[in-house]
């Protein structure tokens, strides 16, 4: 009688059990598959990326392992060095002009104006628009015989002239004007977000004190800000190292070589030219510029909310 007593409970737990067991792993289950096409799809083609840069491979992957030739090979190339230059070139102009123009804008909406809702859609607007859409449209703005230059002549302006974007001197800045016209809302935006988290009687007790309000801004406001500054400049560093479909889309790397980047001469030598030892080396450098920058403002960071 007493055996039978007991085995009711036994049989209520069972349940029980499996739902608690049920609950704990479902969630995990869920996400399993996410990590895994993260872990193959990302961190295992950098692994095997890395492989390739060490090895002799052209059109297809073999692994006769060379050492660190293609890296010496990449470093006496000079389509790389000139990818390089102007990587700081365009990087450089980029991450300035929007941080400038960003910090310009959210200054500007700062100020409560009327319509501030439809302002600020439009200054984020190009943000929607993918790099192929955006080269393409100043592709066709900068071309001599179709955009700007073509307006000015047909407004009967002859004498104007800007044909940068066929200036193998000057191309590398059309796409610095490409890339700063969509990227320069995101900044705005960031810094907008942190202007309006600042508190508001700081400022005004910098007027009661006389301080007027650019001074205010320039002096406290700003230096406030420092960890939006870094995110900002991480951001756009990246964009600016990562920076494809752009290039390709205004000048494909052109006239000559003078637009290349290093994710340009990536594509080019990985999947056209058939160098995949020379391209995968290349990818690792652009990977390793990418680490160089985050690593030590996560770094900073996480030693900030120690502290904290």
């Amino acid at each position: 009688m007493e055996h039978i007593q007991r085995h009711p409970a036994r049989v209520a737990r069972a349940p029980s059990r499996f739902l608690d067991a049920l609950q704990r792993w479902l969630p995990k289950l869920v996400v399993a598959p996410t990590f895994v096409l993260i872990g193959v799809g990302i961190y295992g083609y950098m692994l095997w990326t890395g492989v390739l840069s060490f090895t002799s491979s052209s059109f297809l992957p073999v692994y006769d392992f060379v050492g660190f030739e293609q890296y010496a090979k990449l470093m006496a190339n000079d389509r790389w060095l000139t990818a390089s230059v102007n990587l700081g070139i365009f990087g450089g102009l980029f991450i300035l002009s929007c941080l400038v123009i960003g910090v310009i804008l959210a200054i500007f909406l700062d100020q409560r104006i009327r319509q501030e809702g439809a302002i600020r859609t439009i200054y984020l607007y190009p943000m929607a628009l993918s790099m192929i859409v955006t080269g393409t449209v100043w592709k066709w703005i900068l071309n001599p015989s179709l955009g700007l230059e073509k307006l000015m002549h047909d407004w009967g302006w002859t004498s104007f002239s800007f044909d940068w974007l066929v200036s193998s001197d000057m191309a590398i800045y059309t796409i610095v004007m490409a890339a700063v016209w969509q990227a320069s809302g995101f900044v705005m935006a960031l810094f907008l977000a942190g202007l309006r988290g600042v508190d508001s009687s700081i400022i005004r007790a910098a007027r009661v004190d006389g301080a007027s309000l650019p001074l205010i801004y320039w002096k406290i406001i700003l230096p406030s800000l420092r960890p939006v500054f870094f995110s900002a400049v991480m951001v756009l560093a990246h964009i600016a190292i990562k920076s494809f479909d752009l290039v390709m889309a205004m000048t494909a790397g052109g006239p000559g070589y003078s637009t290349d980047l290093p994710a340009v001469f990536m594509y080019a030598h990985t999947f056209t030219r058939g160098q995949m030892g020379l391209g995968s080396a290349s990818a690792m450098l652009m990977l390793g510029a990418i680490l160089a920058l985050i690593v030590p403002y996560l770094y900073s960071e996480l030693r900030e909310k120690r502290h904290d």
